[in-house]
């Protein structure tokens, strides 16, 4: 039998496509480009670990000095991104690019801040998001920017309390920059109906607003539920489902929050999404075309900004006075909680959360002490493995590259070698 051209060179366009894909997720595997990493779930899981890897003493690489600021550190191309606010000159924010390999500084932009009575007025409390060599950037005032990731010039700059009403929220805005196809999603509460704002990432032209609430401190996710792609946005009254492709409201669930403390990241699987707060605690919905509610647990199970993990019905959250807990997400039953021995016991507990190797429920955390604490999670309770000091006092995201971290605080950005060789 004599074969045909397409099926000669099948095998080989499909041994080119493989190796194309490979390379991608080998290239995603080596970025965290923006807020909890390349997917937004707080998955690290990197090739290599070594079997000792707990016992190895980490390496510092380099440190330097930056101003200010909560927001996460993000990683892609060799660069490293951060947003801060100087002592001087007042009144200003800036986004830093420094090289993966040695910190030095490649370049930076300022824009005007101006806080007023913004509480916790430390600096921006976002992280950047980048994406086909472009920084997407939103500043704590409500100055959004799309700038090249490799010069730092200026695409486009919207003021989004100016240009759209968006109204600054007591803590400022926190919620980091998502991107969905060509569009870029900002939680700024501008008025009226713009809790979520979508803009044209290659222009910065607004292509919809959606969603009443005001602005609370969530990063909006989308999820998809029964092959419905949607927007959860959980703002300071409501949790709200938008349209990505419209804006136009799904669904809402009343949540009404105490000082509008929405910002850990709501949880969606096998149907059921979980959001948890400080004041009011957590409330699991059963997804329909109204949600319902499936538990709540007000008292035993609240939440501040660290976001949860989640493995085979089990949720790991950090609560304000237990520590860590351990429950089923299906019916809300705790199974135990660390005692405030991961991360300190406070007013305001934090604790960053990734999967080192979420099949074999290793994690890594980054205390608000900077400590990285590596543990294994498991339904019948966890296990501290080793703790290393990383860098000062953080609320702030780390990103997780490879074998290395990078850290910041109030007055350093640190690069961290955990195992292994460069």
């Amino acid at each position: 039998m004599t074969r045909g051209p397409s099926s000669y060179y099948f095998p080989v366009l499909m041994k080119i496509w493989l190796f194309v894909l490979c390379f991608t997720l080998s290239a995603q595997a080596a970025d965290w480009p923006r807020w909890r990493g390349v997917m937004g779930d707080g998955a690290w899981n990197p090739e290599g670990i070594p079997a000792d890897f707990a016992s190895q003493q980490p390496k510092e690489l380099w440190q330097v000095e930056i101003g200010s600021g909560y927001g996460g550190v993000t990683v892609s191309g060799g660069r490293v991104y951060v947003l801060d606010r100087p002592k001087e000159p007042a009144d200003i924010e800036r986004i830093l690019c420094y090289a993966e390999a040695s910190g030095k500084l490649l370049w930076s932009y300022t824009w005007p801040a101006v806080y007023g009575r913004m509480q916790y007025a430390s600096g921006p409390r976002s992280s950047v998001n980048l994406d086909e060599g472009r920084a997407y950037v939103l500043g704590a005032a409500g100055m959004a920017l799309c700038l090249d990731s490799m010069s730092g010039k200026v695409v486009w700059q919207v003021d989004t309390v100016k240009e759209h009403a968006a109204k600054i929220p007591t803590w400022g805005f926190a919620a980091s920059p998502v991107l969905d196809g060509g569009r870029v999603l900002l939680h700024v509460g501008a008025q009226p109906d713009g809790s979520v704002l979508a803009l044209d990432k290659t222009t910065g032209r607004l292509l919809w607003r959606g969603g009443a609430d005001p602005a609370g401190y969530c990063t909006p996710e989308i999820i998809n539920h029964e092959g419905i792609r949607q927007i959860i946005a959980w703002g300071p009254e409501n949790i709200q489902s938008l349209n990505p492709e419209t804006g136009e409201t799904l669904w809402t669930y009343p949540y009404k929050i105490t000082y509008g403390v929405s910002i850990a990241q709501p949880l969606y699987q096998d149907g059921i999404l979980l959001v948890s707060g400080y004041w009011h605690g957590t409330k699991a919905l059963r997804l329909t075309a109204q949600p319902t509610l499936l538990w709540e647990n007000e008292k035993d199970m609240c939440g501040l900004m660290s976001s949860p993990l989640y493995k085979e019905g089990m949720v790991y959250l950090l609560d304000k006075n237990k520590g860590l807990q351990a429950f089923e997400l299906a019916t809300g039953k705790i199974r135990w909680s660390d005692d405030n021995r991961l991360t300190p016991k406070d007013r305001n507990p934090q604790m960053s959360l990734v999967w080192l190797r979420e099949s074999q429920g290793l994690a890594a955390l980054l205390n608000a002490s900077g400590e990285l604490v590596y543990v294994r999670l498991q339904p019948e309770g966890f296990e501290e493995l080793a703790r290393h000091q990383m860098i000062g006092k953080t609320w702030a995201h780390p990103a997780f590259v490879g074998n290395k971290i990078y850290a910041r605080s109030d007055t350093a950005l640190v690069a961290w070698r955990l195992w292994g060789e460069d």
